[in-house]
């Protein structure tokens, strides 16, 4: 069973939400916050596997609840996705250097959430490769560019990989790239996140970006 947390200031979007999700017979709805402070508390009473999150709320605004959900060693398991009313680009970049796993607007079709959800329960990253590609391409120039002071980074064996996640490409992509069965592109995925301490693909994503190990149009 999939546990969501419903993060959100207006009442009928959660109950919109809870509504969809509790239809199915793997997802379960066991909380819901009407502010950024609410869902910090509910996901560190209740290590729900997926927060539902808008982005703009009362007390505290739902990238920062993020942050500070994703900081916390206790709530290690515990994934985020982003939703909000406003699809501009620059929300999505700050979504994902908040932590999140993932990124929807609210409008997104019943069938879309429900897959994301699942997704991101599973420890996979929510956001498509196209959109990754178009998102984070333009804007991993915001960030500061800097040469890579990680020395894991420089020793890591898998650099092509992780430059392959870094330009969107999915685990099927890169095997076939690279030649390798899809499992085994899962594999050194997996190796590569846990050499890097990081959560998830979209972290990767990021990770590549600000390194200055791929630019926008690198694989282009």
């Amino acid at each position: 069973m999939i546990r969501v947390v419903l993060a959100d200031d207006q009442t009928l979007v959660r109950a919109g939400f809870r509504s969809i999700l509790s239809d199915e017979e793997d997802l379960e709805v066991v909380g819901e916050a009407a502010d950024g402070e609410q869902a910090i508390a509910l996901a560190r009473e209740l290590h729900p596997d997926v927060v539902l999150m808008d982005i703009r709320m009362p007390v505290l605004d739902g990238l920062e609840a993020t942050r500070r959900i994703t900081a916390d060693e206790r709530l290690e398991g515990v994934r985020v996705v982003i939703l909000t009313t406003f699809d501009a680009d620059d929300h999505v970049y700050g979504a994902l250097r908040a932590g999140a796993s993932g990124f929807l607007v609210k409008d997104t079709e019943p069938m879309e959430l429900l897959h994301a959800v699942r997704v991101v329960a599973r420890g996979d990253a929510l956001i498509a490769p196209a959109v990754t590609r178009r998102l984070i391409a333009e804007f991993a120039g915001r960030a500061e560019r800097r040469p890579d002071p990680s020395p894991r980074l420089n020793a890591l064996t898998e650099r092509e990989v992780l430059g392959l996640v870094g330009a969107g490409l999915s685990n099927d992509e890169i095997a076939g790239r690279l030649v390798l069965s899809p499992a085994t592109a899962k594999t050194h995925v997996s190796r590569i996140m846990t050499k890097l301490a990081v959560r998830d693909r979209a972290q990767l994503v990021i990770l590549a970006y600000e390194s200055g190990m791929i630019t926008p149009g690198w694989l282009a």
